[in-house]
C-alpha cells in the first residue's frame, strides 16, 4: 500500500500509538510536546500511514542554534518496525520540510537497542552518527520495580544500601510537592549544582513541571536535614515508568541524596509502575567523563543499564560539515 505523512492533531489517536510502540520514549510524548509548544518553540506532530494504517509517529522541533538551523526528533521516530521503507518515506519528507526551513540537518534518536542489525539500516539510509556525546538518556540505568523493598535493598551497593539505612536516624526528612511556586527552592539548589559541576541550566523546567503535575505526572521531592534544604529533585511519570529527570544538591556529609532517591523509588512502586529510571550515565569505567561522579551514585542502587542507539543525523545542506567542526570542538572542550 502507498505510504503517506499526515499532520497528527488527535491527542487519543498520538496518545494510544505511543503507549503500544514507545512508552518509554520521553520526548515523542504527547506532553512532552506540550511542554515545548508552553516555550513558544515551533513544533508539529506527524503521522506515516501504510494505506489507512498508522504505522509511525514523529514529533519535530524545529532547532535555530549557532552550529546551525536543524529539525530535532527526539526519541524517534517511533515505528510499528524499522522497515528500511519506512525509513525512506520519512527521510524523504524531511528532506521536503528542511528545505521550507532552510535547515542544515535533521537529528533522529529512536528508542531502539543499539544493535549491528540497526546500525547497518542507518549505514544503509547514510545517517551519520553525531559528534555530540549520549545525550536523552540513550544509556541509563532501569530498576525493576516488581521485588519487594528488601529485595530492592539487598540488589544495591553496599554502600548505599547503608547510607538509606542510617538517613532515617539523622533528622533527614523528603518533603513531596506539586506546588510550581516551590520549584525557587529547587532552583536555589539548581544553580549552585550548575555552577559547581559546569553544566548549562536545562531550560524549560518550570513548563516541564506545570505541564506533568496538570496530569498527577510530576512531583518535587525535597531532601532535608533538619530545616535545611540540601537535595532536590524532579520525578516524572511516563507511560509505566517513573523518571529522575532533573536533580540538584549541595555538598554535604549527610546522606539526603540517597533519602531522595529512596523515596521517590517507593513512590514509584506505590503507584504500581513497572520501573524507575535513573536517566542518563557515563560508560562505566570512564572516570574522566564529566557525568562520572553521578553516574557512580545512580548505580549504587541496582538495575540494569540499558543503551539505545547512539542520535545519528541527516545531512540536508552541505554546511552540515560546519555543524560538524563546531560540535567536535564543544565536546572536546567540555572534556566528553
Amino acid at each position: 500500500m502507498k505510504l503517506h505523512i499526515e499532520t497528527i492533531s488527535d491527542q487519543h489517536i498520538w496518545d494510544r500509538f505511543w503507549e503500544m510502540h514507545a512508552p518509554g520514549a520521553l520526548f515523542q510524548s504527547w506532553a512532552w510536546g506540550e511542554v515545548v509548544l508552553r516555550q513558544s518553540r515551533p513544533l508539529t506532530r506527524f503521522g506515516l500511514y501504510d494505506g489507512s494504517t498508522l504505522v509511525g509517529i514523529y514529533q519535530i522541533m524545529i532547532v535555530r542554534a549557532r552550529r546551525g538551523t536543524y529539525l530535532h526528533i527526539r526519541h524517534g521516530p517511533i515505528l510499528v518496525t524499522q522497515a528500511l521503507r519506512y525509513w525512506q518515506r520519512i527521510l524523504t519528507h524531511l528532506q521536503s520540510l528542511a528545505g521550507t526551513e532552510h535547515a542544515w540537518f535533521a537529528r533522529l534518536s529512536p528508542q531502539i537497542n543499539d544493535t549491528k542489525e540497526y546500525r547497518a539500516l542507518f549505514d544503509t539510509l547514510r545517517l551519520k552518527s553525531s559528534i555530540l556525546h549520549e545525550v536523552d538518556a540513550e544509556r541509563c540505568i532501569v530498576l525493576p520495580l516488581d521485588p519487594s523493598e528488601d529485595e530492592l535493598l539487598s540488589g544495591m551497593r553496599k554502600t548505599t544500601r547503608y547510607e538509606i539505612r542510617r538517613f532515617e536516624k539523622m533528622g533527614i526528612h523528603v518533603v513531596r510537592s506539586t506546588d510550581p511556586a516551590d520549584l525557587d527552592k529547587f532552583y536555589d539548589l539548581y544553580r549552585q549544582t550548575s555552577a559547581r559541576q559546569h553544566f548549562v541550566e536545562h531550560a524549560g523546567i518550570r513548563e516541564e513541571f506545570e505541564v506533568y503535575t496538570k496530569e498527577g505526572n510530576a512531583v518535587l521531592l525535597l531532601g532535608y536535614h533538619e530545616q535545611t534544604l540540601l537535595s532536590a529533585a524532579i520525578i516524572l511519570f511516563s507511560g509505566s515508568e517513573a523518571i529522575y529527570h532533573h536533580g540538584a544538591s549541595t555538598h554535604t556529609k549527610f546522606p539526603v541524596n540517597y533519602a531522595v532517591q529512596w523515596e521517590a523509588i517507593r513512590m514509584a512502586k506505590k503507584r504500581g509502575l513497572k520501573s524507575y529510571n535513573f536517566w542518563g550515565v557515563a560508560p562505566e569505567g570512564n572516570l574522566t567523563h564529566p557525568w562520572s561522579g553521578h553516574s557512580l551514585f545512580k548505580r549504587g542502587f541496582g538495575g540494569l543499564e540499558v543503551v539505545k542507539i547512539h542520535a545519528h543525523d541527516f545531512p540536508t545542506s552541505g554546511l552540515y560539515g560546519f555543524t560538524r567542526m563546531i560540535e567536535w570542538w564543544e565536546e572536546r572542550r567540555r572534556g566528553y
